[in-house]
């Protein structure tokens, strides 16, 4: 140990936690200091070993602790937590963002006028009528005809809506199953909710199938995944791949499955589900903000009856609806003609540049696939950090794989995540030769 620790209390792995939490509160223990090794630790308090074992799990849990292997438990930095958008790049071209291009989002002031219309008062219906005819047709062909009674529920956008269904759902502790590498929201959605993120490997078709079931296996009450444009990888399910996902969740109907399309309008692919006919606790969330603008903070969400129910209360106590207002905006401009054009020049924009970009990375010796999405999930021969530091000092900023990764094996990452649509011809060529010298260059070991 690095000092001494402060003495830890408790019999249960509950009261372990809780005393080691309070320690931290008052500043006994401070960020970095080391805890007692397990075995040290169960002599100390005199507990069986795995009782000390389930305690330190669950600090890390909930991210009070990190553990390290053989350099032992500690106490969590205090960091700043990976959020898209832009970062602080300074001089550098930020390729890290993950943003849509602002000329290809929809104006809003030739609507806002229209929008406004008469006050909405307390007490009534919570959606926008007209706003509801038009979700119900955009999100009804995708639900199977069996999943009859299905309902509608409006959110402050897709991670909102993934946040309070998984706490509808679940309690501290319980097992959710995400893709790996993960959507960054994700990731610090399940974490910072104290559910227990159980990593599911993506490939180029989605989540695998032996991945699920292991999941499954391993306990997972709800399962979290992108249909289409999956963030970071730009992986879509095929029909092949989602009617054998369907297939493993046959077996367990009441895991709650939340489906978020967040790319739909824009999206190049074919969209499929992983909800079965016979699923009994589902989800489908589709947001506005890549098409309609990221300010733009409404999500509609479908749901089995049950959800619905259970969603509303979630949502009563605090925001209780989303703005008639936004409701009304986005309407109006999906109605719009000259929207439709936009958004339908926005998503092949978005792909033909993400397949121009990786036709040149690889014609470069950097073999690349262009999946859907706003992002390339590039391959490299050297750990991503090492490259992603050398980028720097060539004036790019790029995010490495390491952000988006769930599995904890002590292994580097080997990809970047690049956001490339609104690059020019001259930094494409200036972006390419970069890649191809630092990663040439790069130790291919950490």
């Amino acid at each position: 140990m690095d000092k001494h620790v402060p003495a830890i209390t408790g019999g249960t792995a509950a009261e372990i936690a809780d005393s080691v939490r309070a320690l931290v509160e008052r500043d006994e223990l401070r960020p970095g200091d080391a805890l007692p090794p397990v075995r040290t630790l169960a002599e100390q308090l005199g507990v069986n070993r795995n009782t000390a074992v389930a305690a330190y799990r669950r600090l890390a849990r909930s991210g009070a602790v990190v553990a390290q292997g053989r350099a032992g438990t500690r106490v969590a930095e205090h960091s700043s937590v990976a959020q898209e958008g832009y970062a602080e790049a300074g001089p550098l071209r930020d390729l890290g963002n993950g943003n849509p291009a602002p000329e290809l989002i929809p104006a809003l002031g030739p609507v806002l006028e229209a929008a406004a219309g008469r006050p909405v008062l307390y007490g009534e219906p919570v959606i926008d009528p007209e706003f509801e005819v038009w979700a119900r047709d955009w999100i009804a062909p995708d639900i199977p005809e069996e999943q009859d009674g299905w309902r509608l529920t409006l959110t402050s956008g897709a991670v909102d809506a993934v946040e309070r269904l998984l706490s509808q759902a679940l309690m501290r502790d319980d097992a959710v199953a995400l893709e790996d590498p993960c959507f960054l929201s994700s990731i610090q959605t399940v974490r910072l909710g104290g559910y227990r993120p159980v990593a599911v490997p993506v490939d180029e078709e989605g989540m695998t199938v032996e991945g699920l079931r292991a999941a499954l296996d391993d306990g997972a009450r709800a399962v979290v995944h992108t249909p289409r444009a999956q963030n970071p990888t730009g992986a879509s399910l095929t029909a092949e791949r989602a009617a054998a996902l369907r297939e493993v969740l046959a077996d367990h109907p009441y895991v709650l499955v939340i489906e978020d399309d967040y790319f739909s309008l824009l999206s190049r692919r074919r969209f499929h589900s992983l909800i079965g006919p016979g699923h009994r606790r589902w989800a489908l969330v589709r947001s506005v903000s890549k098409f309609v603008g990221p300010d733009m903070c409404l999500a509609v969400t479908a749901t089995d009856p049950g959800t619905a129910d259970r969603l509303a209360m979630r949502l009563s106590p605090g925001t209780t609806w989303v703005s008639h207002l936004l409701q009304r905006i986005t309407h109006a401009l999906l109605h719009d003609e000259d929207t439709r054009e936009l958004l339908e020049r926005a998503g092949a924009h978005y792909a033909e540049r993400n397949l121009d970009v990786a036709r040149r990375l690889s014609a470069a010796g950097l073999p690349v696939t262009a999946g859907d999405g706003l992002n390339l999930w590039l391959p490299v021969a050297a750990p991503a950090r090492v490259v992603a530091e050398r980028l720097m000092r060539r004036g790019w900023l790029v995010r490495t794989g390491d952000e988006f990764r769930l599995a904890d094996d002590g292994v580097a990452s080997r990809h970047l995540r690049l956001t490339v649509h609104d690059l020019t011809a001259v930094e494409v060529d200036a972006l390419v030769a970069d890649l191809a010298a630092v990663v040439a260059a790069a130790p291919r070991t950490s």
